[in-house]
């Protein structure tokens, strides 16, 4: 199966290793024996992003997703096209920011997001720095990651993360966080996130084939140093969880 990946502005948007994201899909991908294809999008390039399979921007300064954000606007329309279409996608860290409705900053000035979603962020002063272990409706497993964010989430009515034992969600401590519609995912948290989350990594995958009207092949790759990792993550954050 060919699987064609847009990533958006890989360079600009690329704090914490959000590019592995892209690597560890790719890669899970071809160990099913799919032909994949990573089309970067480029500040004032051309790209057609109507055919995509996948499409991801990860992490930036908050002064980097709001240049971004100036030339992410014009692909407002296909993506919409391809997220009602049940498209996969993930917009991490201060990406998903922009995939909502407005973006208030710091110094009082605002701009408009590309609204996949009707909420709304506003930076502060103080950034929020820690651990999260949270939980998803998507599968039984917990969700691990961290947090470096200055940005309070407000009007989410389907957060990625329906409920926290550990960090700081969309707008309170222990709160839902990120934000899910269809096969589009957001979340403030990195890592990167799908590096972090064998599960989730999966349950993209499966997405993508879905849409194409296959099931995930059972015979899939195992990554056993991925998947160690994620447990001791996942035990060390539960216990801190539990202790507090």
């Amino acid at each position: 199966m060919d699987v064609r990946i847009i990533h958006f502005y890989p360079d600009l948007m690329n704090l914490y290793g959000s590019r592995a994201n892209v690597l560890a899909l790719r890669r899970y991908l071809e160990r099913l024996d799919c032909d994949v294809t990573v089309e970067a999008v480029l500040p004032g390039g051309g790209a057609d992003i109507s055919k995509g399979d996948f499409f991801y921007m990860g992490a930036g300064t908050e002064r980097a997703a709001r240049a971004a954000m100036e030339d992410f606007a014009r692909c407002g329309e296909p993506l919409k096209a391809a997220a009602r279409d049940s498209a996969a996608m993930l917009f991490a860290g201060t990406a998903m920011d922009l995939i909502g409705k407005t973006v208030k900053e710091a110094d009082g000035g605002s701009y408009e997001g590309l609204g996949l979603g009707s909420f709304t962020t506003e930076h502060g002063k103080k950034r929020i720095v820690e651990d999260v272990y949270g939980h998803t409706d998507l599968y039984p497993e917990a969700v691990v990651g961290f947090m470096n964010k200055c940005g309070i989430v407000t009007g989410v009515e389907t957060p990625l993360l329906t409920s926290l034992d550990l960090g700081f969600g969309n707008e309170k401590e222990r709160g839902p966080e990120g934000f899910r519609w269809k096969n589009v995912l957001a979340s403030q948290l990195t890592g990167p996130l799908l590096v972090k989350n064998p599960k989730l990594l999966e349950t993209v995958a499966a997405a993508i084939y879905a849409r194409r009207g296959k099931p995930l092949p059972v015979d899939r790759p195992l990554d056993r140093w991925a998947q160690a990792a994620y447990d001791v993550t996942e035990e060390q954050l539960r216990l801190r969880a539990q202790a507090k």
